[in-house]
Parts: C-alpha cells; sequence; structure tokens
C-alpha cells in the first residue's frame, strides 16, 4: 500500500536537518564506527554548501556540517549531507566532485594551511525513495578497469555512507531513539492507524525535549501533508499536530466501522449487479457508512444525492469527508 500522502520532502528534510541536534541523532542512530567517539557532535557547525570550481560554476551540496575534534586538534572531519529521493548511478562521481570542491575552497579561504593535510569527509546520501537504492556507493565500481590492473593505483576512489530511510522496518525504527527514527517512521506509515501511533510518539518526544521546540512546525507541516483537506488550506499553528492526531485517531474508529458495514455491504451489492453498476452502489454504500460515523444521522436528501452520484463524484467526496467539518463541505464545488 503506497503511503498516505507525500510532502515536499526536498524543503521539509532542509528544515529538519538544519537542527544540528538532529544531525546528531542522525549520526548516532543510523551510521556506524568508532570515530563517532572521537568527535563532539554537540559542537557540530553548519558550514557554506555553495561551492565554487575554478570556471566559475557552482555546485550546491545539501548540506555540510562541520565536526569538531574531542582531543581539540584542527583537524576536523566535514559532513556532507546529500539528500535523494531517487536512485542515482552515478551518485559516486557526485559525491567525488563535492569533496573535491570542499577541499579547495578550504584551502583558498586558507583554513588548509601550504604543507598541511586535508581535513577528512563523510558524505552521507540520505535516501527516502520508495524503492530500494540500486546505485554503486563507490568510484571503484564505476570505473571499467579489471579488478587487478596496474591503472588502479591511479584512479580516484571514494564511497558514500548511504542511510536508505525505507529499508528499515517499522519494529527496527521503533527501537530507535529520536527524531530521524520518528521522521522515516512517518514516512513509511502506509494507514491512518500507523499514521496516529508515530504522531502521538513525535508529540511525547517533544514533550520530552523542550530544545527541539522548533522541530514541531516542520512535523505539524509533514502530518498535514500526510493527510491533507482537500479544497481547503491547512492551518500551520502549533496545535495542528494535536489535532491532526485526534483526527486520526477519531479516523481509526471510521475505519472499523466502515470495514465492518459499509465494505460488505458494498461487495453484496456488487456480486448482485453488474460490474460498474455495482461498483458505483459499493462506494456510494461505503460513503454513506463513512458520513454517518462522520456527522451522525444523514438527511434524506444527502442519501439521495450520495446514491445518485457517479464514482468520480463520489471518490471526490470520500476523499474530503476525512477533513470536513460538514456534510456542506463534503458537497461543496470547488472554485477555480
Amino acid at each position: 500500500m503506497a503511503p498516505v500522502g507525500r510532502p515536499d520532502h526536498d524543503s521539509l528534510y532542509h528544515r529538519l536537518f538544519s537542527h544540528p541536534g538532529v544531525v546528531a541523532e542522525l549520526l548516532r542512530g543510523f551510521v556506524a564506527g568508532d570515530w563517532l567517539d572521537e568527535h563532539d557532535l554537540d559542537g557540530l557547525e553548519r558550514q557554506n554548501a555553495k561551492l565554487h570550481a575554478d570556471g566559475g560554476e557552482r555546485r550546491d551540496g545539501d548540506m555540510i556540517w562541520r565536526i569538531p575534534r574531542r582531543d581539540g586538534e584542527d583537524s576536523y572531519l566535514l559532513l556532507l549531507l546529500e539528500f535523494q529521493s531517487t536512485s542515482e548511478h552515478f551518485m559516486a562521481v557526485r559525491v567525488l566532485i563535492y569533496a573535491a570542491l570542499l577541499w579547495q575552497q578550504l584551502v583558498r579561504a586558507g583554513e588548509v594551511k601550504s604543507g598541511g593535510a586535508l581535513p577528512p569527509v563523510l558524505p552521507v546520501v540520505l535516501y527516502n525513495g520508495d524503492a530500494r537504492w540500486r546505485a554503486p556507493v563507490a568510484i571503484r565500481d564505476l570505473v571499467a578497469l579489471p579488478q587487478g590492473s596496474s591503472l588502479w593505483r591511479w584512479q580516484p576512489d571514494i564511497s558514500y555512507y548511504l542511510i536508505d530511510a525505507g529499508s528499515f522496518t517499522d519494529a527496527d525504527l521503533a527501537a530507535r531513539d529520536g527524531l530521524p527514527a520518528l521522521w522515516f517512521r512517518l514516512e513509511s506509515a502506509d494507514d491512518p492507524a500507523a499514521v496516529t501511533e508515530v504522531a502521538e510518539a513525535v508529540l511525547a518526544w517533544l514533550a520530552g525535549h523542550p530544545e527541539y521546540a522548533a522541530m514541531r512546525a516542520v512535523f505539524a507541516e509533514f502530518l498535514a501533508a500526510m493527510t491533507p483537506r482537500p479544497g481547503a488550506d491547512v492551518p500551520m499553528s502549533e496545535e495542528w499536530m494535536e489535532m491532526q492526531s485526534r483526527l486520526l485517531a477519531r479516523a481509526k474508529v471510521w475505519t472499523e466501522a466502515w470495514r465492518l458495514e459499509g465494505v460488505q455491504e458494498g461487495l453484496q451489492q456488487g456480486r448482485q449487479l453488474g460490474h460498474r453498476e455495482g461498483r458505483q452502489q459499493g462506494e456510494a454504500a461505503l460513503l454513506l457508512r463513512l458520513m454517518e460515523h462522520r456527522f451522525g444521522t444523514l438527511p434524506e436528501p444527502a442519501i439521495t444525492r450520495v446514491r445518485a452520484a457517479d464514482i468520480a463524484e463520489l471518490e471526490q467526496w470520500g476523499l474530503r469527508v476525512l477533513g470536513a467539518e460538514s456534510l456542506d463541505d463534503v458537497f461543496r464545488e470547488r472554485r477555480a
């Protein structure tokens, strides 16, 4: 089953991972390595991601963070965080270009002295597409050379750390702490009950971590985008996340009701009538059951209108029911 909705991932991902604490949680929870103990994740500093080549061309990396060492040395690890919604075969080439331009920029700025050493770079690609990532994670896997060739010693090489958000099970994510795990769980939620469960976990987590208060609006917008109100502007107040949670919790009751009543009635009618007519009457029965649980006893004109509607109208009204405040909201025609 496809996820409930798809918000603007690029914008929301940038806002989520603009918080240094969220980036630190991503590293602690999803990136392995003993190097983590050698660096101060509480000292993360965001860097300029606009990188310029000699010819004046500009490359924009999604996000670059500086992570200082605990021993106080001048060297530091640079986290290059790249967000992807599609699998890109030559991502390793892109990462190599970003790393080279970053080093070049540090040298030009005098942050790396002549005769000094370049700081290490950790490229992380965070992928949130539906299909699993298939692209090579290392330049070596893209170069057309046999394994034993003596030319390998002159080939550039870099690899990136891949976080494929969709590859984790819900149980695995539920066992991890922090906002990135909760975010990935929301992305994979495929029904209102699942969204409700994670939304309640987000509310509980944020209540216990007031220093992340700025992330409330990001998660609220994420939830609003996953459960849209057709034909209406979704409010973005701080209370919206709680409102969505209550609305979705109520939806669980409705879901069970129309699964037991409306669906059964629709299936029975579909068997007795022709395919298209049976589908129309089945969807009409389903919508009437849902509207009754949402608004109570329905007036006869509303029942007549639903039963006389075509399939396209029934589908449109069905999408409006969850967010509608009244029957008029369900039937109201959208204005251009």
